[in-house]
C-alpha cells in the first residue's frame, strides 16, 4: 500500500482528497437532513446501512449509528476491491468511505421538513450531486460501485444494470420490513438522484480529437502510456500553406480525460493543430478507465 501511495502524485492525491471531502459533506447532508428525518431509504450501501440501523433498534433495542454500519458493510468490499479491482482505486475509495462515515457521524441530524416526498426529492438531489461530483473527479464512494465493477470484470455485464438490480433488492427489503410507502419514497429518491448524477457526471461523454502534427510518435506514445487510448494514424498529409509533411492522429477520449489530454499535447507538441469534437457516438469497443 505504501508503494502504491508513492506512485500517486501529490497533486492528484490532493485533487482526489478534495473531491472525497465534497462527496462526504453532501452525502452526510442528504442522509442527516433528509433521509433519516423523513424515513426515506437511499440507494446502494447507504440504503442498506440505514436498514441495518433501523433493524438494530427494532430487534436489538439500541441504535447502531448509520456511520458505523456503513463502514462495516464497506470493509469486506474494500478487501475485494484491493484484491480484484486495483490498489489505487481501493486507496481512493478507502479515503472516501472513511471521510463519509466521519462526516455522517459529526454532522447532526436535523429535520428541515416532515413531508417524506420533500425529503425524498431534496435528499435525492443532494446525494445525486455528491455522487455526480465524485464520479466526475474519478473517485468511488464504495459499496455498489465495488460490487458492480467486480461483477462486470467477471461477467462483462454493464455496471448500470448491476446497480439497478442491487438497488431494487434494497427497495424491496425496505418495503417488506417497514411498509410499501417507504419503498415508493425511496424509488423517488433514486430517480431524482440518478437524474442529478447524470447532469453532473460527464465522464461517459466521448470526444474525438483530431491532431495535425510533426511529432506523431511522441504524441501517440503519450496517449498510449498516460491515457491508454488507441490512435489512428494518417500519414503523408500536407499543409496547404507551408506544404510541410504532416501526420494526422485521430483518437477518442472521455470528457473527464480532456484536461490530461491538453497537458499531453502541451508537453508533446505545443505547435500541433488540434480539433476536438464533443459528444461523439462510438460503435465498437471503448474501454473506460475504472481506476
Amino acid at each position: 500500500m505504501i508503494k502504491t501511495l508513492k506512485n500517486i502524485s501529490l497533486e492528484k492525491l490532493t485533487q482526489k482528497l478534495s473531491a472525497s471531502i465534497v462527496y462526504a459533506i453532501l452525502s452526510s447532508v442528504a442522509l442527516n437532513f433528509f433521509f433519516q428525518p423523513g424515513h426515506v431509504y437511499s440507494s446502494g450501501i447507504t440504503g442498506l446501512a440505514q436498514i441495518f440501523t433501523t433493524l438494530s433498534v427494532k430487534l436489538l433495542g439500541f441504535n447502531l449509528p448509520v456511520a458505523v454500519t456503513l463502514y462495516l458493510l464497506n470493509l469486506p468490499l474494500l478487501v475485494l476491491a484491493w484484491l480484484k479491482i486495483g490498489k489505487r482505486f481501493t486507496i481512493y475509495t478507502v479515503i472516501t468511505v472513511t471521510l463519509s462515515s466521519i462526516f455522517i457521524r459529526i454532522i447532526p441530524e436535523y429535520t428541515l421538513a416532515t413531508d417524506p416526498i420533500i425529503n425524498a426529492v431534496f435528499g435525492g438531489a443532494v446525494m445525486g450531486a455528491g455522487v455526480g461530483y465524485a464520479l466526475r473527479s474519478g473517485i468511488s464512494s464504495g459499496g455498489t460501485d465495488i460490487i458492480s465493477l467486480y461483477i462486470r470484470k467477471k461477467t462483462g455485464r454493464q455496471v448500470g444494470s448491476i446497480s439497478m438490480i442491487f438497488n431494487a433488492g434494497i427497495m424491496l427489503i425496505a418495503g417488506i420490513l417497514f411498509g410499501w410507502e417507504y419503498m415508493l419514497y425511496s424509488l423517488l429518491t433514486i430517480f431524482v438522484s440518478s437524474r442529478v448524477t447524470d447532469a453532473i457526471y460527464t465522464k461517459q461523454r466521448k470526444m474525438q480529437a483530431t491532431i495535425v502534427t510533426k511529432q506523431p510518435e511522441t504524441i501517440t506514445r503519450a496517449l498510449h502510456d498516460d491515457l491508454h487510448r488507441g490512435v489512428t494514424v494518417v500519414n503523408s498529409a500536407e499543409g496547404a500553406y507551408s506544404h510541410d509533411n504532416m501526420t494526422i492522429l485521430i483518437t477518442i477520449i472521455t470528457q473527464a480525460e480532456y484536461q490530461d489530454f491538453k497537458e499531453i499535447m502541451k508537453k508533446s507538441d505545443p505547435t500541433a493543430f488540434v480539433s476536438v469534437a464533443e459528444n461523439v457516438k462510438v460503435l465498437g469497443r471503448f474501454v473506460e478507465d475504472e481506476s
